[in-house]
């Protein structure tokens, strides 16, 4: 069975967002769609799974609010689902930038179709920025980027204050996977003095998904949040794995590494964990290990 997966979000103010909370989980539950989902006075924000008229069902019902009626969505396919839960959360923001004053509802940069981004990003006016985390940026990202080195979106405005000398080109570019991120930290240069500011409209997997790898001018593989763990061209699922631990993408080879535990530590997170936390994910992996064994699937955690 092949399951439909949509990565979606919207800046819009939802002042009642707390009220839609209910509703919206319960449609989920009505039609088995699984993921995360999160609310904010900004807007919405998540990635659901699930049969596609279920996905289907779900989108309509958003959209009929008609503060999401252009809600923005990627679709993509996974071989098994995903997710294990659906979880519709409130949250003070959608993405978490942590700066007071940063709305994407009031200023934005300028969106860019991914069928116009090569020639932005290839311009010598461009300084081209990729906004995600240094772990995301490690598997893959566009030819000529700057990695911030950032382990959060939360470090990215201290990034900026920090480099303003380095961005020193009329044009600054950014992306990230389904163009929250970018949106946001547009939003956030804007506010901070940077004047002409562009962001890829959909993201790393919109481009992934409508430009021709032979023309592309990405490199490597795309890391998602769900147990498909990275994407390629055409929103393939690509061969890298997770580690339970941190989350964190690792390859065949890593697992061959003295640091690496199943279950419980990679070579990325290995000396940053305490030994109670090594000892929690150890008696959690031996759960998982007991219920596979029974033929059952320990809830959370991808069957191995």
């Amino acid at each position: 069975m092949t399951f439909h997966v949509a990565a979606l979000y919207k800046f819009t103010t939802l002042s009642d967002y707390v009220k839609l909370r209910e509703p919206l989980q319960n449609m989920c539950d009505l039609v088995g769609a699984k993921g995360t989902l999160l609310l904010a006075q900004e807007g919405i924000n998540g990635t659901i799974a699930g049969p596609k008229q279920s996905i289907d069902a779900v989108i309509s019902f958003l959209r009929a609010d008609p503060r999401l009626n252009d809600l923005d969505v990627k679709f993509s396919n996974a071989s098994e689902m995903p997710f294990y839960r659906m979880k519709v959360r409130l949250k003070r923001e959608i993405v978490t930038m942590g700066v007071e004053g940063v709305d994407p509802n009031k200023t934005v940069g300028t969106y860019v179709d991914p069928a116009e981004w090569n020639d932005l990003i290839t311009d010598p006016d461009t300084i081209l920025i990729d906004t995600r985390n240094d772990y995301e940026v490690g598997i893959g990202t566009f030819k000529g980027a700057v990695n911030p080195e950032t382990s959060t979106f939360r470090e990215f405005p201290a990034w900026v204050d920090a480099n303003r000398d380095k961005i020193n080109k009329p044009k600054v570019a950014m992306f990230c996977t389904g163009g929250i991120r970018c949106e946001k930290a547009s939003s956030f240069m804007l506010e901070n003095g940077f004047d002409d500011v562009y962001h890829l409209k959909g993201g790393i997997l919109k481009y992934l998904e409508t430009q021709d790898e032979k023309s592309s001018l990405w490199e490597g593989d795309c890391f998602v949040f769900d147990q498909r763990v990275a994407v390629t061209h055409g929103l393939a699922e690509s061969e890298y794995d997770q580690c339970f631990a941190c989350r964190r993408p690792i390859t065949e080879a890593d697992k061959l590494l003295a640091a690496y535990e199943k279950g419980v530590s990679c070579h990325h997170c290995h000396n940053e964990m305490t030994f109670e936390q090594k000892a929690a994910f150890a008696e959690r992996q031996k759960q998982i290990s007991l219920a596979r064994a029974r033929g059952d699937l320990h809830i959370g955690r991808k069957a191995e």
